[in-house]
């Protein structure tokens, strides 16, 4: 099958068609999937869920992050038998939608690894990030549980390498009036998910590229990415904005 752009010397492809028969024809194995699928929480003609994509991602990847929010994953848990959840990261947007006037205004959306197979398989590189402050840590720490029936759950010695474990809550400022795409997510929140579960120059393929930001961000990354989009408007702007090197 004939890419709809390709940039062999960075690995990433882009292909356009609806996934669930794009994917198949593909026949490729890669490290991870990432995936920002139509939620299905409007009335907006594209906001279609794609019945039965998690079973093809499975044929993908042994690892995936998705995006949704609660009432998707809620909605469609049983698409998501055989994929066993890892952890769930937030996106913290500087702003949000509201599409309701008695509810809290939502700023944020979920990003939930799931993985199949063993954990010890997975690719989870420990998220660091260079820590800060005047007090890093200490040389040594000693653990012990403060509950009075439990014991001491033992010592652990440990250097202060001046980092510190990112927070599952994750800033990144939203895409606003510069989006390509209605559902556009900045490479700043997809760029450490894929650091996380993909290794340095393995492959990231992404279900419904929209704008290209995930092929973007793996190829930021040091990974290389193929990308399926159903709609070539949207397929057109990715590749241009790929062609361009575009940095977001």
């Amino acid at each position: 099958m004939d890419a709809y752009w390709e940039d062999k010397d960075a690995g990433i492809a882009l292909y356009l068609g609806d996934m669930r028969e794009v994917l198949p024809a593909l026949d490729v194995k890669a490290d991870l999937v990432v995936a920002d699928p139509p939620y299905a929480e409007t009335s907006l003609a594209w906001d279609r869920w794609p019945d039965g994509w998690p079973a093809l991602a499975a044929t993908v990847a042994s690892s995936m992050w998705c995006f949704g929010s609660m009432r998707m994953f809620l909605d469609r848990r049983d698409q998501f038998a055989g994929w066993k959840l890892s952890q769930d990261v937030i996106w913290e947007k500087h702003n949000g939608s509201g599409f309701t006037t008695d509810r809290f205004r939502r700023v944020h959306e979920h990003a939930v690894h799931w993985y199949r197979g063993p954990w010890s398989s997975i690719q989870h590189a420990t998220p660091l990030l260079p820590s800060s402050g005047l007090h890093q840590g200490s040389p040594t720490s000693a653990r012990r549980s403060s509950a009075p029936h439990m014991s001491a759950i033992g010592a652990k010695t440990w250097t202060d390498n001046g980092t510190r474990l990112a927070r599952s809550v994750i800033q990144a400022r939203s895409m606003n009036h510069a989006a390509i795409h209605p559902t556009e997510k900045p490479v700043a929140i997809l760029a450490p998910l894929i650091e996380y579960a993909c290794p340095e120059g393995g492959l990231v393929v992404d279900p419904f590229a929209g704008s290209g930001s995930t092929l973007d961000a793996a190829r930021q990354s040091g990974r290389r990415a193929v990308g399926i989009e159903a709609h070539e408007p949207y397929a057109k702007a990715a590749a241009l904005r790929l062609s361009a090197l575009v940095i977001c």
